[in-house]
Order: C-alpha cells, then structure tokens, then sequence
C-alpha cells in the first residue's frame, strides 16, 4: 500500500481529520495533505513516527486487505 493510502486509511479509520492528524504528528496541516495527495513522501524519520502512531491507535492495514477493499 503506497503511503498516500496508508495516511487516508488511518484517518479514516480514527475518524480524524487531516489537521488532527497534522497534530499529533507535530507537522503542519498541509504537510498531511501534501502526504494524502501523493505530492510529497515524509522523511524516514517521519514515517517512522506515523507508522508508530498507527501502531498505537490499533490501526491494521491488514485490515484493508481482508475485507477486499483493495
């Protein structure tokens, strides 16, 4: 899953919007945007960080494919 779908997925799934998302990351809102566009890739250390909150808040890309979604 390329990481523009992994950001719209977990925001989907937490029911939070991108400047929630922007938040708890510590970046800007239109950096999360940029991310869900396919406009820009985060730093290593970034994605690292969203991986990790995900990881925190029971977020399963897994998920996505068991259901067929993708």
């Amino acid at each position: 899953m390329e990481f523009s779908a992994k950001v719209r997925f977990a925001r989907e799934q937490l029911h939070i919007s991108q400047e929630d998302l922007a938040r708890a990351l510590n970046v800007s809102y239109a950096t999360v945007n940029r991310w869900e566009n396919s406009r820009t890739k985060p730093l290593k250390i970034t994605q690292s960080a969203f991986l990790s909150f995900c990881e925190n808040h029971d977020v399963d890309f897994d998920a996505k494919k068991r259901v067929g979604i993708i």
